[in-house]
């Protein structure tokens, strides 16, 4: 029996019972094979159609519909995917392509299709962030051989390949002005429908170079409110829930919850352009006023980490690697009004933004708060307009290297930019960082980098988060992936 023996309150049963109401109609396969379908209550509705060109390229990713050259391993190192070896000389990397690989439409992948879909990423705008400040350019060498170049020497093409946004897909994904994956993707599931923002449905693909999935299809619906999410994994509605908020985690049983540290930090964006805090000592005041211990247990229950750096435990060579950091000395807000802006989508984030509100109001500050859904917060924050800014970050979500992070948030030309960072001793040490070699060298960059950083207060890390996923107790092979890659895969089914 799917439903555990500790209930909602009566009224947060209510508000999830109406929230579920007709969001998990059932889908019927379109193949013939018996079998029950997978269904997945995910938090973000797509923000962009599902483009592999924006952060629904993750989406794709879990649903093992849309594929790569290459994957990464648990240590972040790049395996085979529809490429099966690699090699470099210079500025340019050579891949050799999978065979018998076909797209969903039954087109073979070719190297001509190799080159349109990096292309295509390539020259977007903007571009994912895995491309921020990489020039990169694709030749087919043979029907079954690519060659990257880039302009300039890059140890981590093959990393920077593995992020979901350079999926490889079908020419017929291509054709109007977005570029639409349905039924263009490489994966053991092909994607069939899209409702929106509501709902999408996949259907085993027998045709999958890697094998046959164990489930005949999935069916996702999209549940932005984190209770209804929790309620929909106890009545038995989904068979996993993603991202599960602390507030609900207690009131799971405990046998369909698994908790992973994730390379994921709550921190505070402070706007260095504009405002009260383009002044150092006022964001000195703002770090110095934050007290993180008290946020992780009274919003995360405990179940969070209180961040030492941008980079917590998930990557554990980073703390041994610190030296402390000289900041600015703090000043008087002296009654200066900031606002700090977050989103809903997370559930604890308007909590930790009260608690904020209350911990530098008491520091000196008038503190007003605006708190949307992220789709429709996200683009008023890369644009500056708050004083601050509360986010969920993860930290090698794209590549495995936390380089790319940084230089997407805190490089003067970086695209998630958010604090409005121009800083040339920081843009200076991400450089260095992302051109270092991988191995030991690297990883002292990466952490000389996080160094110049901190030393502007341009953010403030407060947690490292760890994620919650919900399995109901008949889900075999569910994937708990802190990287958020992996969630529905080959192996997945319901007994």
């Amino acid at each position: 029996m799917r439903v555990p023996a500790r209930l909602l309150p009566f009224p947060a049963a209510l508000a999830a019972s109406a929230l579920l109401t007709g969001c998990f109609a059932t889908t019927e396969a379109t193949g013939t094979d018996a079998g029950e379908r997978v269904r997945v209550a995910m938090m973000q509705p797509p923000r962009s159609g599902l483009s592999p060109l924006s952060d629904d390229a993750f989406k794709l990713s879990r649903w093992s519909t849309a594929e790569t050259l290459v994957k990464l391993d648990a240590d972040g190192d790049a395996r085979p995917a529809l490429a099966t070896e690699w090699k470099q000389s210079g500025r340019s990397w050579t891949f050799t392509l999978r065979e018998g690989v076909t797209f969903h439409d039954g087109t073979e992948l070719t190297a001509e299709a190799v080159v349109r879909s990096l292309t295509k990423a390539a020259g977007a705008s903007p571009k994912p962030r895995i491309l921020d400040g990489v020039e990169l350019t694709v030749e087919a060498v043979d029907a079954a051989t690519v060659t990257v170049t880039t302009a300039e020497e890059d140890p981590l093409v093959p990393q920077r390949l593995s992020s979901p946004q350079l999926s490889i897909l079908a020419a017929k994904a291509y054709r109007g002005k977005t570029v639409n994956p349905v039924g263009a993707g490489t994966g053991p599931f092909e994607l069939t429908r899209v409702n929106g923002t509501s709902s999408a449905a996949l259907d085993r693909y027998d045709d999958y170079w890697g094998g046959t999935a164990k489930a005949p299809g999935i069916d996702v619906t999209f549940v932005p409110d984190g209770t209804a999410r929790a309620a929909a994994l106890r009545s038995g509605e989904a068979d996993i829930v993603e991202a599960v908020p602390v507030s609900q985690a207690a009131l799971l049983d405990e046998d369909l919850i698994t908790e992973v540290p994730m390379p994921r930090t709550n921190t505070l964006y402070l706007n260095t352009e504009k405002g009260a805090f383009e002044n150092p000592a006022l964001r000195a005041a703002a770090r110095e006023a934050i007290d993180a211990e008290s946020i992780v247990k009274g919003v995360y229950e405990g179940r969070a980490d209180v961040a030492e750096g941008l980079l917590g435990p998930a990557l554990p060579w980073a703390s041994g690697l610190r030296e402390p950091v000289r900041r600015a000395k703090a000043g008087d807000p002296d009654g200066r009004t900031i606002t700090i802006g977050t989103f809903t989508d997370r559930a604890e984030l308007p909590e930790v933004a009260a608690a904020l509100q209350q911990q530098l109001q008491k520091a000196g500050f008038r503190v007003k708060l605006e708190v949307r859904e992220y789709a429709n917060i996200e683009s008023d924050a890369l644009a500056g307009a708050f004083d601050a800014f509360i986010l969920s970050r993860a930290t090698v979500l794209d590549s495995g290297d936390p380089a790319a992070y940084l230089y997407s948030d805190f490089a003067s030309d970086g695209s998630f930019n958010i604090s409005q960072l121009a800083d040339p001793a920081v843009d200076k040490a991400l450089h260095k960082a992302g051109a270092t070699p991988t191995g030991d060298a690297r990883r002292q960059a990466v952490i000389d980098a996080e160094a110049a950083v901190l030393a502007t207060d341009a953010a403030v890390p407060m947690l490292h988060e760890r994620v919650i996923q919900g399995d109901a107790a008949d889900v075999v092979g569910a994937a708990h992936d802190p990287r958020e890659r992996e969630l529905v895969t080959l192996d997945t089914h319901v007994k």
